[in-house]
C-alpha cells in the first residue's frame, strides 16, 4: 500500500530542515543557519499515532542572487504540490509575513491540495501570539511550533494525519504483478515500456527527464497479468528545472512501495553512477523483488569479455544485493528482450515463496552442523527455532538465547544457506530476532 507522501515547503532559512528532522526523529538533514544548504532532497519514513507516512524536505534549491528568490521558490513549491498528499508550508514565526512567503501562498492556495501552516521558531510560550498574523495568508490556522524545542509538533501532525485518506484496496487483485520501472533519467525507462507493450503508449524522447506524470499500464503475458509502472523523471522541460533532478527519485519512491517486483534500469551505454546506487538501494530496502536491466546494450562496444565484465561491476558496485539477477538488453532494438517477462514472474513468485516450517528447521540444523555459532566472551549464541511469518518479501523470525551473541556475519551465512536449499532467487530475505528463554 503507497504511503502518503508529506512535503515540507517554504522559503530558504525557515528550519525546514530542523522540522523535517524532528518529525523524522532523527538527525537526517543537515541544518546549517544559512539559507540553501540542503544540498539534496531528503526522504524518509516517519510515524505518527500509528499512521506511517512518507516526508520530504524541499530544501536545497541553489539561489544564485536574490533576484532569482521567487522562482526558484515558486519551482520548489509546485515540485512539492505535484508530488505531495498534503504540505506543510513552514514560515518563520520571528520575522513576520515576507513577501516570498506570499508568493508561495498564492501558488499554494491555487493547488487543491491540503496545506497545513507552520509557523516555526515559536521557541518559548510567549512567542505564540507572533502566529495570529498568518492567517493573513489565508490558509488556515496557522500552527505555532519549535522545531529545535520540540513544542506543538504533535498539534501539527495531527492536522496533517487528519488530512490522510484511506487507501481503498478492496479492488487490488493479488493475482496481477505490479512492476516498477526505475533509475535516472535518460536510461531508457520510456523506451523499455513501449519496448514490452509493443506499442507507443508512453511519449519517448531523448530528453533527459521527459515523462511527466507516473502511467499504469495493464497488459497480459502468457495468461499472467502485469501492471507496469513507467516512473521517468519528473522535471518539465526548460532551465529551471534542470537544478532541480534530485527530485527525480521521488516518483519512483512511491512507486516502488506499491510494486511486488522493480527492473532497476542502468544505462549499458555509460555506465554506473552513484544515483543508480541510491535509486536501487531504496528498492532493496522496501524489500522488493529486484531485476537488474542493463540497457542500450546494442550500442556498447563489445567484446568476449564486455558481458562478465560489466556484470561484475553491478555485483561490485551492489553488493548488499547479489540475489538480483542481471538483463542485458536493447529496448530499441528488443535484442533478448523475450527474457525479460520470464524473469519478472520467475522474481515474483520467489518474491511470494513459503516455506513450511518443518523444511526451515532442517535447513537450520544442516547449517548449524556445518557452521556452528560462535562464541563471545565464553557464551555461546543457541539458535533455537526458525518460522517463516510473511511473504514479500520473505521473512523469518528466529528464536536465540540472546540476540546479542547473533553477529552480522552469521546471520548473512544463515540466509545464504536458505537461498541455496529453497533457491531463493531475486527478492531479498528479513530476519526477525527474538530471544526466548
Amino acid at each position: 500500500m503507497r504511503k502518503p507522501v508529506v512535503a515540507i515547503v517554504g522559503r530558504p532559512n525557515v528550519g525546514k530542515s530542523m522540522l523535517f528532522n524532528r518529525i523524522v526523529g532523527e538527525r537526517v538533514a543537515i541544518v546549517e543557519n544559512e539559507p540553501g544548504v540542503t544540498r539534496d532532497r531528503l526522504y524518509a519514513s516517519a510515524e505518527w499515532v500509528g499512521r506511517e507516512f512518507n516526508l520530504i524536505d524541499t530544501g536545497g534549491i541553489e539561489i544564485d542572487d536574490d533576484d532569482k528568490i521567487i522562482n526558484q521558490i515558486r519551482v520548489q513549491a509546485e515540485i512539492a504540490i505535484d508530488e505531495a498528499d498534503v504540505i506543510v508550508f513552514a514560515v518563520d514565526g520571528t520575522t513576520g509575513i515576507t513577501n516570498s512567503d506570499q508568493e508561495v501562498a498564492k501558488i499554494l492556495y491555487k493547488s487543491n491540495k491540503p496545506i497545513v501552516l507552520a509557523v516555526n521558531k515559536v521557541d518559548n510560550p510567549e512567542l505564540i501570539h507572533n502566529t495570529i498574523e498568518f492567517y493573513a495568508l489565508g490558509l488556515g490556522e496557522p500552527h505555532g511550533v519549535s522545531s529545535i524545542h520540540g513544542l506543538g509538533i504533535g498539534d501539527l501532525l495531527d492536522s496533517v494525519i487528519g488530512h490522510f485518506k484511506d487507501e481503498d484496496t478492496s479492488g487490488v487483485d493479488d493475482d496481477i504483478i505490479r512492476v516498477a520501472i526505475i533509475g535516472r533519467p535518460n536510461v531508457g525507462k520510456s523506451s523499455l515500456v513501449n519496448a514490452i507493450l509493443g506499442e507507443d503508449r508512453v511519449i519517448v524522447s531523448d530528453i533527459a527527464g521527459t515523462t511527466r506524470d507516473a502511467i499504469d499500464t495493464k497488459f497480459k503475458a502468457d495468461g499472467q497479468e502485469y501492471i507496469l509502472i513507467d516512473t521517468a523523471g519528473i522535471r518539465k522541460r526548460g532551465k529551471v528545472y534542470e537544478k532541480v533532478e534530485k527530485y527525480s527519485v521521488l516518483r519512483a519512491m512511491s512507486a516502488i512501495e506499491s510494486a511486488d517486483v522493480c527492473l532497476i534500469v542502468i544505462d549499458g551505454s555509460k555506465g554506473i553512477i552513484e544515483q543508480d546506487k541510491k535509486i536501487a538501494g531504496y528498492a532493496h530496502e522496501a524489500g522488493r523483488a529486484c531485476i537488474f536491466v542493463v540497457n542500450k546494450w546494442d550500442i556498447v562496444e563489445k567484446d568476449d569479455k564486455t558481458y562478465d565484465q560489466f556484470a561484475k561491476k553491478i555485483r561490485d558496485n551492489f553488493l548488499f544485493m547479489d540475489y538480483a539477477p542481471i538483463v542485458f538488453l536493447s529496448a530499441l532494438t528488443k535484442k533478448r528482450l523475450h527474457t525479460l517477462i520470464p524473469m519478472i514472474k520467475f522474481a515474483s513468485e520467489q518474491h511470494s515463496l513459503r516455506v513450511e516450517t518443518h523444511l526451515l528447521n532442517e535447513c537450520l540444523r544442516d547449517a548449524l552442523a556445518i557452521n556452528p555459532p560462535p562464541t563471545d566472551k565464553g557464551r555461546r549464541l543457541k539458535i533455537l527455532y526458525m518460522t517463516q511469518v510473511s511473504v514479500k518479501p520473505p521473512t523469518f523470525v528466529i528464536f536465540v538465547n540472546d540476540q546479542e551473541l547473533l553477529h552480522f556475519s552469521y546471520e548473512r551465512f544463515l540466509i545464504n544457506k536458505i537461498r541455496e536449499r529453497f533457491n531463493f532467487e531475486a527478492t531479498p530475505i528479513r530476519f526477525i530476532i527474538r530471544e526466548k528463554n
